[in-house]
């Protein structure tokens, strides 16, 4: 998969697992699903949706489910979930670059911290693909890390923005991550957006010595017609 690190399928293959989703998704879906009809004709899409506890949630709500992940261990542990709770959901191992669905298919997509673990380039191909795929009006929820965060300065350059081998902070073993500034999120969006949100979220753990600081972005990102 096009940039996709390969410990996220270890991760998953040894048995990780979330159960219940972030409550990030879950305010975004509850505040930006279309009122205007019946839940089941609302469609979500989540990118590197894992073993998909958040798409799990959006399902139980009796929404359209489908995600993608490039681990077949995490698709895999998804799909089993589901069908053992009779839930239904198009769950598929997939490029976050070249997604398998047709054009204008979601009202809504969401991505918790997934494309932040590609480089740059690859970012820009699958915010363009989340584009493709919405409906015209629809939203997005972009979430990566914050270059402020701690484990930002905790490895090494990488190609493409990303940070290696980091070795402190939150993000100690979860692989290449690319870490945005304000900038760097206006770039990756380019045209045909309009973004509605863009919040850095920060929490200092002030305990450790020295202080420990958690960043993320929550980027709400509207397709224009």
């Amino acid at each position: 998969m096009n940039g996709s690190d390969p410990i996220w399928e270890q991760k998953y293959a040894s048995g990780h697992r979330q159960r219940y989703p972030w409550d990030l998704v879950v305010s975004f879906i509850f505040r930006n699903a279309p009122k205007d009809g019946d839940r089941s004709s609302v469609a979500i899409l989540e990118v590197g949706c894992g073993t998909a506890p958040n798409l799990w949630f959006a399902a139980r709500e009796g929404f359209q489910v489908a995600g993608i992940d490039s681990s077949a261990s995490a698709v895999a542990a998804a799909r089993a979930s589901f069908a053992e709770e009779g839930l239904k959901g198009d769950i598929r191992v997939a490029d976050f670059t070249a997604l398998p669905f047709e054009d204008a298919t979601f009202d809504l997509a969401v991505d918790r911290s997934a494309i932040t673990c590609v480089g740059r380039s690859a970012a820009r191909r699958a915010i363009a693909e989340v584009r493709r795929v919405l409906k015209p009006g629809g939203k997005f929820l972009f979430n990566p890390y914050g270059d402020s965060h701690s484990s930002a300065a905790a490895g090494r350059p990488g190609p493409d923005g990303l940070t290696l081998d980091i070795d402190a902070g939150t993000l100690v073993g979860a692989g290449a991550i690319c870490f945005y500034g304000r900038g760097d999120i206006l770039d990756v969006f380019g045209e045909g957006w309009a973004i509605e949100a863009m919040e850095r979220c920060e929490i200092v753990e002030e305990r450790a010595s020295p202080s420990l600081r958690y960043a993320d972005w929550r980027v709400v990102a509207k397709k224009l017609d």
